[in-house]
């Protein structure tokens, strides 16, 4: 090749205009289906979605997500079904965010929002934790542990039929050490 047509290519590109973001100060829109953080998200009463199946573990190829399941009891009940997510953890030093795991889960728990400055100084903070991941509660959800809506099941969350929390749902408030404390009426 002729050096010259290299540096032909060099000051074609120098001289074209080019757009300038002016990033962090204006941030730019995302796309509407974005891969960005990921979010466990709620039925309409305030009770997870997740059921700790661990299919979007096996489903990462990264091997970014850890899962620990346990059973739900009527004392405190998490999920609708028999079992939920007890340990949620996504390591973001590891994640790819190909979205795989969204795929992967059977109940739309887990999804991905249009987050996406998740740079850290810290590897410990990169390790997002259930209670971080976990969507906020709205005015018609209650916080869990709680019943399920009196007279539906499992099968009628998961068609929609539950809208918001049951009146009068109560939730268990644990002290700092744990322990049940007072109820609380929502």
């Amino acid at each position: 090749m002729n050096p010259v047509a290299g540096f032909g290519v060099t000051f074609k590109a120098m001289f074209k205009k080019r757009l300038t973001e002016q990033y962090p100060e204006q941030q730019k829109v995302t796309a509407p289906r974005f891969h960005g953080r990921h979010q466990l998200n709620r039925h309409p009463d305030g009770l997870e979605k997740c059921i700790g199946c661990e299919l979007c573990a096996w489903a990462c190829p990264a091997d970014a997500i850890y899962v620990e399941g346990a059973d739900n009891t009527d004392e405190e009940r998490y999920s609708p079904g028999e079992r939920y997510g007890r340990v949620y953890q996504i390591n973001y030093a590891r994640c790819i965010l190909c979205g795989l795991c969204i795929e992967a889960c059977p109940t739309r728990a887990l999804t991905m929002t249009n987050e996406f400055e998740l740079a850290d100084s810290s590897r410990e903070n990169l390790i997002y934790t259930k209670e971080q991941l976990l969507a906020g509660l709205d005015e018609r959800m209650v916080d869990t542990p709680h019943a399920i809506f009196p007279g539906m099941d499992e099968q009628d969350y998961y068609r929609g039929l539950v809208t918001e929390a049951a009146p009068g749902t109560v939730r268990q408030i644990a002290d700092s050490k744990g322990e049940k404390g007072e109820e609380v009426d929502a």
